[in-house]
């Protein structure tokens, strides 16, 4: 008899389980999405039904764990404490990532320079393949929301030879992590893709490394253009800007 009361009703449970489901499902939307289990907008839509579990659990947590205090139910109350804990995990993180998309602006391709974007070269049919975003850049739309959201995004003075800069970029972005794809001195560029932890979104890049017009330093200019997705959440400007400082050091 004693053990009867102190299991916890079944509402208490399934409200717990429910969020366990919840948190199940959006790691799962990210690393089901990663290791190619279904496509992006199918590990949007996992992920979108452990974000409805996660606020339906809270909501029902809040009234059950009411109801119990209430009514003196304690064998309920660690169930829901533990079910209300997870679902503030699940919804802060999805705040955070509502918050980013917000804070920058609706662009995914950016470029030091605005003018004259470098081209990329290998990268180009990879992306086709993909059916990524098209590289085209838009100047008249993007840099006024580029320069606005991310000033430090600028082009960089080198003192450095042209030819030690184009080894010193290689460095920089297998420092970072990012798989360099193609090196190329005669054109003075190097490719690399990016590839994030959560979803596996693959963004490209190309560092360009032209001659000074005055004396032996180099001009570098970087761009980085998401290949899914309107918004990159600010990650190539975060990206451009990690490499520049690298550059400088």
């Amino acid at each position: 008899m004693q053990d009867e009361i102190a299991k916890p009703r079944w509402w208490a449970q399934a409200i717990l389980i429910g969020s366990i489901i919840g948190a199940l499902l959006m790691i799962m939307g990210g690393f089901g999405t990663r290791l190619g289990m279904w496509t992006y907008n199918g590990g949007f839509n996992v992920s979108s039904g452990g974000v409805v579990l996660a606020a339906a659990g809270f909501f029902l947590g809040v009234i059950g764990y009411v109801v119990s205090w209430r009514k003196g139910l304690k064998s309920e109350r660690s169930s829901l404490l533990f079910a209300l804990l997870i679902c503030t995990v699940l919804l802060a993180q999805f705040a955070m990532q509502i918050n980013a998309l917000s804070s920058v602006p609706l662009i995914h391709n950016i470029s030091t320079d605005t003018e004259d974007p470098p081209a990329f070269d290998v990268l180009v049919a990879v992306r086709e393949a993909d059916g990524a975003n098209p590289l085209a850049y838009d100047a008249a739309v993007l840099a006024p929301q580029q320069r606005q959201a991310y000033p430090w995004v600028v082009t960089l003075n080198s003192s450095v030879n042209p030819g030690i800069m184009v080894n010193s970029a290689v460095t920089a972005l297998e420092d970072l992590g990012i798989e360099v794809v193609n090196v190329s001195a005669a054109q003075g560029i190097v490719e690399g893709t990016d590839t994030t932890f959560w979803y596996g979104f693959k963004d490209d890049l190309v560092v360009r490394v032209r001659a000074a017009e005055a004396g032996s330093g180099s001009v570098v200019d970087i761009r980085s253009v998401s290949r899914v997705g309107r918004s990159d959440l600010g990650l190539n400007a975060k990206r451009i800007g990690a490499i520049l400082e690298r550059l400088r050091g």
